[in-house]
C-alpha cells in the first residue's frame, strides 16, 4: 500500500503408468483408512440408538444385525475372531436393519466386536461387545469415545487388505470427494502453544496489563518489527478487564464469549501512529486484528488507525471510534464488519474505508473511497461529494467462524449462518444464528508442523485451528472435504518451499478460510491459494465457500516471486476482506521490479462470486481479472505498480500503456461493482502513464457505480478510469470520479 502520499509523504524504502499397482495401492490405502474408521473413534453412541444381536446361521457363521433407532448412512463392524486382528467391514443394508456374517468361525471362539454408524449427519461408535460361539448370547465389554464427522462406503473380504468406496455430494451440482477419514479425537482444552496468551479477570488487571506492554514494546515498531516472524494472539475469557491493550504487528486480539458482550474491555484496544519513525503517518499499520468483544473506551473515544490487513470485527463500542492517528496523519485503511459504534465513527485522513453489516450512533469524514453495505447509521449515497456509497443490504454474507469457551471450559468454534440481504450485526438480536464445533475436530497446528503434518490432519477428516507462527511448505496444503474450517490467529504465515502452490482447496462445499497470510517464497509459484481446479462448475449457493481475512504478500520479508496469488474457480465463493499485496517497500534486497515478480493479485474464474472488502496492490500485470458471470464487488482498492522502470516495459497486450487495476472479461455480460479507487504513484519513473484504470466489455449487464483514480502527488498519471471514460488524473492529488458507468 501507499508507503508514500501528496508532498511531504515519505516513503520507506529498504527495503510413469502402472495400473495393477496403483489399484493395490488404492485398495491397501482404502482398507487402511476403514481399519483407522475403528481405532481413533468418533462421538460416543447412546444405548437408545440402536439394538444389536448375534445368531449363528450355522455352526461356523455368526450372523451380526445392527438396527439403528434413525436410519443410518452407513453401518461399519469391527470384530476380531479369537485372538486374531481386527477387521473393520461396511455391513449390508437389509430393510432397517444391518447385517454382517462372519464365517468360518469354530465354536466356543469369542467373537468381539462394535459398530460405527451415522446418525443425522455425524458419526458415532459403540461400546464393544463379545459373543462366544454356540452361547447364544451377546455381553457388552466397555466403550468408546471421540468425535467425527464424514461419511465412508466399502467392502470387505473378511481380509486385512479389503476394499472400500465413497463419495460425498459437496454441492448441488454433485461435487464428488473422496471418502473422508475421521479425525482422531484432539482435545477441547487442547495446548495452543506459547505464542497464543489467555487472560482471565482472576490473574489481575496488573498482571494482564504488564504482560499487554512487554509484547506490545516487542511487536510496534515500524522499521524493526513490520518484516519480523513474531506472532501473537491475546485471547481473554469471559469477564471484564481494566485494561488498555496496544495491538502491534502480527497481533490479534480477540474475546472468548460466544457474544461481544461477554468480554468488556474497560480501557481500550488501540492503533495509532506509534513510533517516532512514523511521524503520525498509519499508512503502515498492517496485519493486527481486533474481534468478538465490548469496548468501554477510557475517553469516550476508541482508536484505530490502520491499514491494510487490519480487520475490526465483531466488536460492542460503547462510545466513539476513531479510525485515524491522534496526530490527524495519514491513515489508509481499513475494514469493519459485524459491528456496533454506540457513538460516532469518524474517518477523518482515511482516504478509503469499508464497513458492514454493522450498527453506527453516525458517520462521519471521507476522502475519497467511503463504502457501506448493510450498515444502519450509515450516511447517505452522495458519491462524489462526499465521497461515500451506501448500499442498504449487503447480498450475501457469511461471518467469521470464531473460537470460543462453553460454560464447562472447554473450547469450540463456532460458524455463523449465511445471511442474505444482511443488514446489521449478526448478534443485533441476541446470539448469533449459527452452529458449532468442538475443538475435538480441529487439529492444532503449532511450531513443529509440516505440510506432511498438516496434510495428515486435513486426510483425516480434522478441521485446523492454526496458531501464530511461520510455517514453511515443501508441499501443497490439500483441503479436500466439504465444509472444513481451516482458522488462524495471530497472522500464521504460510510460506510454499520450492515452488509449490501454498494451499489448493477442491471444488466443495462450504469450506471457510480465515485469519491466514500467504508469503511467496524465493522461488516462483504458480499460485498462492486456489479454490476448485480450473474448470469447476457445481452450484455452491446454499453453502458457498468463504475466503475472509486471508491476506498475500510477496516480497517484503524475502524476495518472494508468484504468478498469482488467488484463483477462485469455485461458484458462489465469497470473497470477504482479503489484501493482496505485492511490496512496494521491505527489507533489503526483496523488492524490485525483476526482485519480488507478480503478475495478478486475484483471479475469478467461478459464477456468482461475491467479493465485500477487496484490497489488491502493487502486481505486474492485471491486477485484478474477472472471467465469472455475475460477479459482484463492493469495495475495491488499489495502487498501480510503483516500480515499472519505463513505459516499454508496462504495457499491455493490446499496445496500450500499462494495465487495467480491475478487468472484467471480454466474455463477461453481467458484473456489477460498487466503490472502487484505484491509486498510482510511479516514483522510479514519473514519465510512465497507465491509460485506464479498470477495463470492461461494453455491456449493459457490466455496471460500475462510484469509479475513481488518482495520482497520489502528481507522480505520474492514468488517462481514464473506466474504459476511455473519466478524466485524466490531476497533478493534485484530486480524484477523477466515475459516478456511474455505463
Amino acid at each position: 500500500m501507499r508507503r508514500t502520499f501528496p508532498p511531504g509523504r515519505t516513503r520507506q524504502r529498504p527495503r510413469v503408468h502402472r495400473p495393477v499397482a496403483l489399484l493395490a495401492a488404492f485398495a491397501l490405502a482404502l482398507a487402511g483408512l476403514l481399519g483407522l474408521i475403528g481405532t481413533i473413534g468418533s462421538a460416543s453412541a447412546d444405548a437408545s440408538d440402536y439394538t444389536q444381536s448375534v445368531s449363528e446361521p450355522s455352526s461356523t457363521q455368526a450372523k451380526l444385525t445392527f438396527t439403528p433407532t434413525t436410519p443410518a448412512g452407513y453401518v461399519i463392524v469391527h470384530y476380531k475372531v479369537g485372538g486374531g486382528g481386527q477387521l473393520n467391514v461396511q455391513m449390508a443394508a437389509s430393510g432397517s436393519s444391518w447385517t454382517y456374517t462372519v464365517s468360518p468361525i469354530t465354536a466356543g471362539t469369542v467373537l468381539t466386536y462394535s459398530f460405527t454408524y451415522t446418525k443425522n449427519g455425524p458419526q458415532y461408535d459403540t461400546p464393544q461387545f463379545t459373543y462366544t460361539q454356540g452361547s447364544g448370547g451377546s455381553t457388552s465389554t466397555g466403550t468408546s469415545s471421540g468425535t467425527s464427522t464424514g461419511t465412508s462406503t466399502g467392502t470387505s473380504t473378511g481380509t486385512s487388505t479389503g476394499t472400500s468406496t465413497g463419495t460425498s455430494t459437496g454441492s448441488t451440482g454433485g461435487s464428488t470427494t473422496p471418502p473422508p477419514g475421521n479425525c482422531p479425537t484432539q482435545s477441547d482444552t487442547p495446548n495452543f502453544g506459547p505464542n497464543v496468551h489467555i487472560f482471565d479477570p482472576s490473574m489481575g488487571n496488573a498482571a494482564i496489563q504488564a504482560q499487554l506492554d512487554a509484547q506490545f514494546n516487542q511487536m510496534k515498531d515500524t522499521n524493526s518489527a513490520q518484516f519480523s516472524e513474531n506472532r501473537v494472539a491475546d485471547l481473554y475469557k469471559p469477564g471484564t478487564y481494566n485494561v488498555t491493550d496496544n495491538v502491534g504487528f502480527y497481533t490479534s486480539v480477540a474475546g472468548l464469549g460466544q457474544n461481544p458482550d461477554d468480554v468488556t474491555i474497560n480501557g481500550d484496544v488501540t492503533v495509532d501512529a506509534f513510533n517516532a519513525s512514523d511521524a503520525g503517518n498509519a499508512t503502515q499499520n498492517f496485519w493486527r486484528s481486533a474481534e468478538n468483544l465490548a469496548i468501554n473506551p477510557s475517553s469516550g473515544t476508541d482508536r484505530w488507525a490502520v491499514a491494510q490487513a487490519a480487520p475490526f470485527r465483531r466488536i460492542d463500542v460503547h462510545g466513539n471510534l476513531a479510525l485515524y492517528p491522534a496526530s490527524y496523519g495519514y491513515a489508509s485503511g481499513g475494514y469493519i464488519a459485524d459491528s456496533k459504534v454506540s457513538g460516532q465513527a469518524s474517518s477523518v485522513s482515511q482516504q478509503q474505508w469499508y464497513t458492514r453489516d454493522s450498527n453506527l450512533g453516525s458517520w462521519a469524514g471521507g476522502v475519497w473511497n467511503m463504502v457501506f453495505s448493510g450498515v444502519n447509521g450509515a450516511p447517505g449515497n452522495t458519491f462524489p461529494n462526499p465521497p461515500e456509497t451506501t448500499l442498504g443490504t449487503t447480498p450475501v454474507s457469511r461471518d467469521v467462524p470464531y473460537l470460543y469457551i462453553d460454560g464447562s471450559g472447554k473450547y469450540r468454534v463456532f460458524l455463523p449462518s449465511l445471511r442474505t440481504n444482511a443488514s446489521g450485526p449478526s448478534w443485533a438480536s441476541g446470539s448469533t444464528p449459527g452452529s458449532s464445533l468442538p475443538m475435538s475436530q480441529f487439529y492444532v497446528v503449532k511450531a513443529g508442523d509440516t505440510a506432511a503434518t498438516i496434510n495428515n490432519a486435513l486426510a483425516s477428516g480434522c478441521n485446523l485451528f492454526v496458531t501464530p507462527g511461520v510455517y514453511h511448505l515443501s508441499q501443497t496444503l490439500n483441503v479436500t472435504k466439504a465444509d472444513t474450517v481451516v482458522l488462524g490467529i495471530g497472522y500464521p504465515t504460510f510460506v510454499p518451499d520450492n515452488g509449490v502452490t501454498a494451499m489448493q482447496v477442491a471444488d466443495v462445499n462450504g469450506v471457510r478460510l480465515k485469519g491466514l497470510l500467504f508469503d511467496a517464497g524465493t522461488t516462483n509459484s504458480q499460485a498462492l491459494l486456489t479454490v476448485g481446479p480450473s474448470g469447476s462448475s457445481a452450484s455452491h449457493a446454499t453453502d458457498p465457500t468463504t475466503v475472509q481475512d486471508v491476506f498475500f504478500r510477496i516480497g517484503g520479508e524475502r524476495a518472494g516471486k508468484a504468478t498469482n496469488s488467488l484463483i477462485v474457480n469455485s461458484s458462489n465463493t465469497i470473497i470477504d476482506h482479503i489484501w493482496a499485496w505485492r511490496a512496494d517497500h521491505g527489507t533489503a534486497g526483496t523488492v524490485g521490479w525483476g526482485t519480488n515478480t507478480a503478475d495478478t493479485g486475484l483471479t475469478v474464474n467461478g459464477n456468482n462470486v461475491l467479493a465485500t472488502g477487496l484490497f489488491v496492490e502493487h502486481y505486474q500485470k492485471y491486477e485484478v481479472v474477472w472471467n465469472g458471470q455475475g460477479g459482484k464487488t463492493i469495495f475495491f482498492q488499489n495502487e498501480n505498480p510503483y516500480d515499472p522502470p519505463n513505459q516499454a516495459a508496462w504495457k499491455n497486450p493490446a499496445g496500450q500503456n500499462g494495465y487495467a487495476a480491475y478487468k472484467v472479461g471480454t466474455n463477461v455480460t453481467t458484473h456489477e461493482a460498487w466503490g472502487l479507487g484505484s491509486y498510482c504513484y510511479f516514483n522510479v519513473n514519473p514519465a510512465v502513464n497507465n491509460y485506464h484504470a479498470f477495463e470492461v466489455p461494453n455491456t449493459s449487464g457490466v455496471r460500475f457505480h462510484s469509479v475513481l483514480t488518482v495520482s497520489l502527488g502528481g507522480v505520474g498519471t492514468i488517462s481514464h478510469v473506466i474504459n476511455d471514460t473519466g478524466a485524466v488524473t490531476a497533478s493534485n492529488t484530486t480524484p477523477s470520479n466515475v459516478v456511474n458507468f455505463p
